[in-house]
């Protein structure tokens, strides 16, 4: 059994921890709320913008933009949202688990994968896998800014323009509440039809000036708000996911200073009893 003054420095060590433990989660859960925020006031635009632009990829305009238009698929590109710190739980390897999964299967049907990667947590994963990695920015912060974002996602928009890639893909951690974040893979290029029950057989907007200009600059701000929302929503499941594991690390702690403490009065009983014995038979001796 360890000695006392043993114990007593592992329980001094493990409280040290907790109360880190219990400042980071209290951070999380304050940032998380602030986080929840940007995030409810994002939503609304970015579902109506993909619904309006599922709309007009199912529509039948004299005027097509190429982000309407499928062809087929020999190269696609993929646009990772990681975090870009750890002791979050699971949240990073759960999404880049999902992201394995969609390799293995473009790799089997002989489709090339670009990758476009947001954050320093996947950066340094996908970077060991020698993939081709076309564009990434790390360190956005709590608030990330669309101005920002803007030119790393460029790159995977000129790409898919001059053909080089077929698909574009979002991939990211979609916030379901506290306690639950999944990984999420949103096709966002070619733009794909939304409710297309209520749709008629042959329709449009009417575009003024004209369809090319208008579409032009509205696919632009689809693509902006698709990403931008996936930031602010990355943010959120990275708060939450901290705010949970600190608070079990916590608790783990305490369960573990509970267990050192019964082993420190066990073994501080047990070196009083041999102490007393050995008196005791001092005084018999003599």
């Amino acid at each position: 059994m360890a000695g006392a003054k043993e114990i007593r420095t592992k329980i001094a060590s493990i409280k040290s921890t907790q109360k880190i433990t219990k400042a980071m989660e209290m951070v999380a859960a304050s940032k998380m709320r602030r986080a929840q925020e940007r995030m409810r006031a994002a939503r609304p635009y970015a579902e109506k913008i993909r619904r309006v632009i599922g709309h007009i990829s199912a529509a039948s305009p004299d005027y097509r933009h190429p982000f309407t238009i499928e062809r087929a698929v020999k190269s696609v590109g993929m646009v990772i949202i990681s975090t870009d710190r750890g002791l979050c739980g699971g949240l990073n390897t759960n999404l880049f688990k999902s992201v394995l999964v969609q390799l293995r299967e473009f790799q089997a049907q002989g489709v090339e994968v670009h990758l476009t990667l947001i954050g320093s947590k996947g950066l340094a994963f996908f970077r060991r896998l020698k993939l081709p990695v076309v564009s990434s920015i790390t360190h956005l912060g709590d608030r990330p800014h669309l101005a920002d974002l803007i030119g790393t996602i460029k790159v995977q928009l000129d790409m898919y323009l001059e053909g080089k890639t077929d698909r574009l893909f979002l991939v990211h951690n979609r916030f379901v509440n506290t306690m639950s974040q999944k990984a999420e893979a949103l096709q966002l290029l070619p733009a794909i039809v939304q409710d297309a029950g209520d749709l008629q057989d042959r329709w449009d907007y009417i575009y003024e000036p004209s369809a090319a200009e208008l579409l032009e600059g509205y696919m632009t701000r689809y693509i902006e708000s698709q990403v931008y929302q996936a930031a602010v929503e990355n943010v959120a499941c990275e708060m939450a996911s901290r705010m949970v594991a600190m608070k079990s690390a916590s608790d783990n702690a305490g369960k573990l200073i509970d267990e050192l403490q019964l082993v420190y009065n066990k073994a501080r009983q047990a070196a009083i009893t041999k102490e007393l014995a050995e008196i005791v038979g001092g005084a018999a001796a003599v």
